[in-house]
Order: structure tokens, then sequence, then C-alpha cells
């Protein structure tokens, strides 16, 4: 296999507790000034300076300014993906005990139900999704690579979602992100993204303040779990 020069340091800037504090807290895709970021952390604003700088030049972050103000948010929805991989990752690395709660267990119910993964749905009611899409044929694995089927086209579709759109999108149209609480995949790149809006459009989810929690209604709910089921 060939090496990948840039792995190491992505890793290395990962590595560090404080920035991966950080990196985590802006995984709901939104944009937080320094200070936030440094309560957030428990870091000192010097510290946090350095560690964002470091960020923004590895490419994990990106800077806005709003007037005197400077917000930092994820350089792209890849680099939510990749943290989403990582906490899974880490959470498959630990050392499993007999009869020990599952990992997810100490999440909050909100979370492990439906939160934002960048820009797409997580948790339980997206991992349902996507093992329904693929147990309906919507989904295929031809030569390693996910696909839509023309199966999952004409579904998608009928709930409302513009294909047409999430084709015109320069960035991966689908993948299959692992889900840290729950340790299966739920759908990712444009295709996650498009699924998600349909569920705020709709009215199914709606964002909490300050967290990557989604609230569900009992209609959202119960449409949610209608996506592609027999």
């Amino acid at each position: 296999m060939e090496y990948a020069p840039g792995f190491s340091s992505i890793a290395a800037l990962l590595a560090d507790a404080g920035r991966a504090s950080m990196v985590w807290a802006l995984m709901d895709g939104s944009a937080r000034p320094a200070g936030e970021l440094a309560l957030l952390a428990g870091l000192s604003p010097s510290s946090t300076s350095a560690h964002l700088a470091k960020l923004v030049e590895g490419g994990l972050l990106v800077q806005q300014r709003h007037g005197r103000n400077r917000y930092y948010r994820l350089a792209g929805p890849e680099v939510g993906q990749l943290v989403e991989a990582l906490a899974s990752a880490a959470l498959a690395a630990q050392p499993r005990q007999p009869r020990a709660m599952p990992a997810s267990r100490g999440t909050p119910q909100a979370m492990r139900e439906a939160r934002t993964c960048y820009d797409h749905l997580a948790g339980e009611l997206a991992v349902g999704v996507f093992a329904r899409m693929r147990a309906a044929d919507w989904l295929s694995e031809g030569g390693g690579a996910l696909q839509l089927t023309a199966s999952g086209e004409q579904g998608l579709q009928a709930l409302g979602i513009d294909l047409h759109q999430v084709n015109r999108q320069r960035r991966q149209r689908l993948c299959a992100c692992p889900d840290w609480s729950e340790r299966k995949p739920h759908l990712g790149g444009a295709l996650g993204a498009a699924l998600l809006g349909l569920c705020e459009g709709e009215g199914w989810l709606r964002r909490s303040t300050g967290s990557r929690a989604l609230q569900v209604s009992p209609q959202g709910r119960r449409a949610i779990m209608a996506i592609a089921a027999p």
C-alpha cells in the first residue's frame, strides 16, 4: 500500500486532547469563537490560539471573521466524517469486559436517538434508515463502493429528495459513515445531508441550541422509521 504522507500529520493534530475537544465541539457544523472553544476545551486563551492556528494550518478548521471576532468551523464534511470514524474506532478498540454496559449507554438518550454528524443525520434513527435502505435494495456495494440503485432513486424521490441537486454538489454523493454510538453505519455524503434537510423541512427533527442532539417529534419518529420499510 502506498503511504499517505498527510495521514501522520492529521493524526498528530487530533492526538492532543485539547485540540480534539475543540474539533468535537464543532461537529454540529457550527462556527464558534475562540473564547467559547477555550471554555469547552478547558484551555487558556493563549494556548487556545496556538492550537487553533495549528488546526487551521493542518486543514482541519477554517477561520471566519465577523467584525472584530474570529470564528472557527470544520473545513468540510470530510473532516466531520473523519472525526466520526475515529470516535467509532476508539470505541471499538476499547477492551470488552464480560457483562459490560454498552458504550452507547453512557450517552444521553437524545444524542443516541438522533444527532448531527457534521451536516447529516446520525444515531439510532439514522442507522435504522441505512439498514432498511440496504435491506430494500436501495443501496448496493458493487466494486467496493456504495451506490444508490434505481429503486433507491425512486424511493428517495418519492420522499421529496431532489437528486439532481444532490448530484450537482462537488462532494462525495453518498458513503457509509461509521456511527460511534451504534457502531454501525449511517448514510453520509451529499445524500445524507439531503436526508437531514428533508427531516428538518418536514418538521420531523429540530435542532437543539448548543448541542448536536436533535429533537424528534412523535410524527417524525414514525415517518423516519417508515423510510424504506417493507
